[in-house]
């Protein structure tokens, strides 16, 4: 009997599931073996029955429940807790929802400063303090990550995931054994040169064309871009993004790291981590225009909140 799942995207683009698309032939591999009883980007399952004569969220009973975003609105998060109900392993799929994603940057501000900036401009008479509310789920206080509020079993991050990783989950859950995922960091897969530590005093911002000798050079012959002095998160960020190619996809296009898959470690903080290993390299912090988007893709667990007056 092909194995059941569900699939559902929340605070999300729809990049990872363009990512499943992605699969290519082997998408159809994969179809062969499972039956897809949720899917709202392919298929018409309603939440509350097919005319709405529902009261509550349904989603059928499914061996593994695939989510996509994280959680940001009451909606959001009563999808989730019926997908961890009625799915026996559920997938986090892309680092909004494994770590908060580009959403997650709202964290810092609180969402009455949100609803000011969107419902009121310089341009625009006052807000009076009317927030549209009418058929519209209530927001939650912040953006949050899945395992924040649901037990998740398999992380997928990425922004979107590679399609690689998907099908070795994929393909690892149905034959009942553990997916074989990067654990190393994007600097471990990286085929730049490094020249040695202690040379690099000040950072720069990407404004000018770093050295990449001709536009042809193999990759081992450019200098790591850090050590040109261009911020690159490849040091505190998961492996990954270039799938069984290896070579990460922001490095290919000869562009620096921006830490998409999220930290190396599940807890860990790609701002801290990345600061301490400037700092310990005697790397001028104060030559860095700002840090919040050193979290641009991992603000969720508590990690990005509103500055305190």
């Amino acid at each position: 009997m092909p194995a059941k799942i569900a699939s559902d995207w929340l605070n999300a683009c729809s990049g990872c599931e363009i990512a499943i698309v992605d699969l290519g032939e082997r998408l159809l591999t994969v179809l062969g073996l499972v039956d897809f009883v949720h899917l709202p980007a392919l298929m018409d399952h309603k939440y509350y029955g097919q005319t709405g004569q529902g009261t509550h969220i349904e989603i059928p009973e499914a061996d593994v429940g695939i989510i996509s975003g994280g959680l940001r609105n009451a909606e959001h998060l009563e999808v989730a807790e019926e997908m961890r109900k009625k799915c026996k392993a559920v997938i986090a799929l892309g680092t909004c929802a494994t770590h908060g994603g580009i959403p997650a940057l709202a964290n810092s501000y609180e969402n009455s400063a949100i609803f000011s900036r969107y419902y009121s401009t310089e341009t625009t008479a006052p807000n009076d303090g009317t927030v549209p509310g009418d058929g519209v789920p209530e927001l939650l206080d912040r953006c949050y990550a899945l395992d924040e509020k649901i037990a998740v079993d398999i992380y997928l991050p990425g922004c979107p995931p590679h399609s690689d990783q998907i099908f070795e989950a994929l393909t690892a859950f149905l034959e009942g054994r553990s997916p074989d995922l990067a654990q190393k960091s994007v600097c471990d897969t990286c085929p730049t040169i490094r020249e040695g530590k202690g040379k690099l005093k000040q950072m720069r911002r990407f404004l000018e064309a770093p050295h990449y000798g001709a536009p042809d050079e193999p990759l081992d012959r450019m200098r790591c871009l850090l050590e040109q002095g261009f911020l690159c998160m490849g040091p505190v960020t998961k492996a990954g993004c270039g799938g069984n190619r290896v070579t990460p996809r922001c490095i290919s296009a000869r562009v620096p790291c921006r830490g998409c898959y999220g930290p190396v470690k599940a807890d860990g903080n790609q701002r801290l981590d990345m600061l301490n290993a400037l700092a310990s390299n005697g790397i001028d912090l104060g030559s860095l225009p700002e840090t919040t988007s050193m979290l641009r893709f991992s603000g969720a667990h508590h990690l990005l909140g509103p500055a305190r007056q």
